[in-house]
């Protein structure tokens, strides 16, 4: 599987589709991303709704996100709406927003 990768220093405006790919992103982004799988970095932000199989937040996202699966590592800030299948977050992630896990 590809990689497509935000650098810390770029701010895309607009919405991102990267079907079989995952995106990594350390810069921000302010529009809706459909991909395989989201990969936010530490100094990644991103301003809208994320579809995807797999989503990582380490950085911060503000929106919604719907996927299969959400991992919050320990300085994630989710200011979102969440409905995914599973959700695993470390201790010191943040979420403020409605949380749906329907675990099938």
């Amino acid at each position: 599987m590809d990689t497509t990768i935000i650098q810390q220093d770029l701010v895309l405006e607009g919405d991102l589709v990267a079907k079989n790919t995952v995106l990594s992103g350390g810069g921000k982004v302010t529009g809706d991303i459909k991909a395989r799988s989201v990969e936010i970095l530490v100094s990644g932000q991103v301003n809208g709704e994320i579809v995807a199989d797999e989503t990582s937040v380490s950085g911060t996202l503000e929106g919604s996100v719907k996927c299969k699966a959400l991992t919050l590592a320990e300085r994630a800030v989710v200011k979102a709406d969440v409905k995914a299948t599973t959700m695993t977050m470390s201790p010191g992630a943040s979420i403020i927003g409605r949380v749906e896990i329907d675990g099938e």
